[in-house]
């Protein structure tokens, strides 16, 4: 029902940053939550951040909070995470996801990209 597309990861040096992109269809845009998502080998997928329908609200990880941030242009069909002072911890395959609720959190998505991988070295 919802494909979404995930890009911008990469290989980086601890402290450095990386900014992904996840592009969805218009429809998407317009009503559904984003949010972003993250796996690392032998764990759990867990959420990073995210975003309401407008923009209007946005939620983040412990983690990720002070050090991440997640935004949404819905003309441009594009959402995003900036992410900056990067840590080894950060190593994983970053998901775009979609929440039919519009909120966000506590997150309903049930609609995954293939992801990106994105991995910090020390």
């Amino acid at each position: 029902q919802v494909h979404l597309e995930e890009s911008g990861g990469g290989l980086v040096q601890a402290g450095g940053s990386l900014r992904l992109s996840c592009t969805a269809s218009r429809r998407t845009f317009l009503s559904y939550a984003m949010g972003w998502f993250r796996q690392a080998p032998g764990k759990e997928r867990e959420f990073v951040a995210s975003i309401s329908w407008s923009g209007g609200s946005t939620y983040y990880s412990d983690s990720a909070k002070g050090r991440f941030n997640i935004s949404r242009d819905n003309d441009k069909r594009l959402m995003y995470l900036q992410m900056d002072n990067l840590k080894p911890e950060d190593t994983a395959d970053y998901y775009c996801g979609a929440d039919p609720t519009g909120w966000g959190y506590p997150w309903s998505g049930d609609s995954w990209g293939q992801g990106t991988q994105v991995t910090v070295s020390s």
